[in-house]
């Protein structure tokens, strides 16, 4: 068993590796039904080795229905000086109608635990097409200027991400994750071997409709991140998953759906697209062609939540595992079938994902599927 000192990340830290670490874990209820976020961090919970108490959190669509036209932005923030920059910065684009403190336990190791903050906005102006995307990405790029001090978890309609240095059970009780009820779920524990942990490098990381949860490491980083910045975005937080959620979220800004957003990220290897029929080939070679430097390479499994939805995916060689089950209404995703089991021991059916394939789930409700 692990022993589980305060400072056992600190004895350990850079000491081991372990290449399949990190735990990824989804549920989505299919007609729209909200369960409390206890389902996900009770799969979190069984999957504890697989990370080291460097960062765990939680995404949830469904948690504001009272809010849900609202953007709700979740900071990270230093200190009460820092909030009044960030609100100098919001006030820049959007009306505040509601803010507050997230509620949290502050015991134990999380007595000194950074500022958590939420504010329900509405933007001030919206003239033309794409303009809130524009307002939601020039907004939270400002702020997560302002790294390590200040950054966004989270700023999307109905959504909230809850994020932090500790395990997954221990980030869980914190932000009372299971006080919390929402149609879809997405959770993550880090093992991180190339990059810090610290509040702000947490996963899930997320961006206007979109929250990713990422094992697994992107040798592709540097050409990502250069494609990404000719596009205004800027990589604040010191991880590669910043990349992974900022080009889903270029991605969708195009219009593309979510199969062809998964082509772009893990496509066919030029030897099997030269088998394809057309029309599929000239689809996949255009999507290289135009999207290349978005290609994510390395060894990688994704869990994507989207208003309505979760996308998962492997990369095209299937290096990190990732299970699907299902139970009724209840799709559930995890890096282990155990997870599953957990919670659902009477699973209909539970398979390992095929590598580079997409598996997509869309709630079905109306109201679970909204969009402003």
């Amino acid at each position: 068993m692990v022993e589980r000192r305060d400072d056992y990340h600190q004895c350990y830290e850079g000491k081991i590796r372990i290449p399949s670490g990190c735990a990824v874990a989804g549920f989505i209820n299919k007609t729209g039904e909200r369960v409390n976020g206890g389902t996900v961090a009770e799969m979190m919970a069984l999957m504890h080795e697989r990370s080291n108490g460097l960062g765990a959190g939680y995404a949830a669509y469904g948690i504001y229905p009272e809010y849900r036209r609202a953007y709700a932005f979740h900071l990270i923030l230093a200190d009460h000086r820092t909030r009044e920059e960030v609100e100098a910065i919001l006030a820049r684009n959007f009306r505040i109608t509601e803010e507050h403190e997230i509620p949290v336990r502050r015991t134990g190791r999380y007595k000194k635990a950074p500022l958590l903050w939420r504010y329900f906005c509405d933007p001030l102006r919206l003239d033309r097409d794409g303009a809130l995307d524009e307002l939601l990405l020039a907004t939270t790029m400002r702020i997560n200027r302002l790294a390590p001090r200040a950054s966004v978890m989270s700023c999307g309609q109905d959504l909230g991400v809850f994020k932090g240095v500790g395990y997954p059970e221990e980030i869980a009780e914190f932000y009372r994750i299971d006080q919390y009820r929402g149609y879809s779920w997405i959770g993550h524990g880090r093992f991180p071997t190339n990059t810090p942990g610290w509040w702000g490098g947490a996963h899930p990381f997320s961006l206007g409709e979109i929250a990713v949860v990422h094992n697994g490491e992107l040798s592709s980083y540097g050409t990502n991140k250069s494609v990404l910045e000719n596009f205004g975005y800027e990589m604040s937080l010191r991880t590669d998953t910043e990349v992974m959620a900022y080009a889903i979220h270029y991605l969708r800004r195009q219009n593309m759906s979510w199969p062809l957003v998964a082509k772009v990220l893990a496509p066919p290897h030029w030897a099997e697209l030269e088998r394809m029929a057309e029309p599929e080939r000239e689809l996949a070679a255009a999507l290289r062609r135009i999207y290349g430097g978005l290609l994510m390479n390395g060894p990688f499994s994704i869990i994507v939540a989207f208003h309505g939805g979760l996308m998962a995916l492997n990369d095209r060689l299937k290096l990190r595992s990732l299970v699907a089950g299902t139970s009724g209404t209840d799709l559930y995703l995890a890096s282990e079938e155990a997870a599953i089991r957990q919670v659902c021991p009477r699973a209909e059916e539970v398979w390992p994902l095929p590598g580079g394939e997409a598996l997509i789930c869309c709630a079905e409700e109306e109201s679970a599927c909204h969009v402003a």
